[in-house]
């Protein structure tokens, strides 16, 4: 069955672009969108708003980096990116930037395509009407997370986070006040095994920090407990 979903591809090699799209409509995903610039990314990114967008890092102009700090002002899409690096700096890099996946070349097209239909199931998940939670929306002090808009506000403010930062925010939330494992936050949103994940958690509590707290070096909300992990606590409450 056809998917409506918008997918984005941004490569400036056209054969990895046809091989992409040849393995998305194969798995039902036929609106697809292409760039070949980082330039023509941000641009049709702004116009198009799509879902999902699969980005190369090694483009002629911007690379994919400095491509997805831009689209994180004016979009939240899902961000899979494709590099032929396999260094862990330049993973950490990638999700450090606001990107939500990451795949290295070579990659097989099918594997991108099951990538692309899990990131759209959990915007699906936290967009869904009817959530069995007892609540749309959770009230920390000032902190508001709508967990059906897909919303964060902080004294009546927005929060621009990622796709990624919001998961990790709502999942804390449900748990708040309780001590979350790297291990545990990282199956739970990354639903993978969690070894050698410190890294890629740590990163972004840093960047979710860096938007929540009004000092990230000391943080009110989002507590580190040596050793055992993270809670998220009312800083308002004795």
């Amino acid at each position: 069955m056809p998917n409506a979903s918008k997918i984005m591809i941004v490569d400036d090699e056209p054969d990895i672009a046809e091989l992409l799209e040849k393995a998305l409509n194969i798995e039902g995903f036929h609106n697809i969108i292409k760039a070949g610039t980082g330039t023509a990314a941000i641009n049709t990114c702004r116009e198009s708003r799509p879902d999902v967008m699969i980005l190369d890092v090694m483009l002629p102009d911007l690379d994919g980096y400095e491509v997805c700090r831009q689209i994180r002002q004016f979009s939240h899409c899902p961000i899979l990116f494709l590099s032929s690096k396999n260094d862990e700096l330049d993973k950490i890099l990638g999700l450090a930037v606001g990107g939500d996946d990451y795949v290295t070349k070579p990659f097989s097209p099918k594997e991108v395509a099951y990538r692309v239909r899990a990131q759209l199931r959990r915007m699906k998940y936290r967009q869904e009407p009817g959530d069995t939670r007892a609540s749309s929306e959770i009230v920390i002090g000032p902190l508001l997370i709508d967990t059906e808009g897909c919303r964060v506000l902080l004294n009546g403010r927005d929060l621009e986070l990622t796709a990624r930062e919001f998961e990790i925010l709502q999942y804390l939330a449900e748990n708040r006040g309780r001590v979350i494992s790297r291990e545990r936050l990282y199956e739970a949103i990354w639903k993978e095994d969690s070894f050698g994940c410190d890294n890629t958690v740590m990163v972004h509590i840093r960047h979710l920090r860096e938007k929540l707290e009004q000092d990230p070096a000391s943080p009110q909300y989002l507590i580190t407990m040596k050793g055992l992990g993270y809670k998220l606590v009312n800083p308002y409450e004795k």
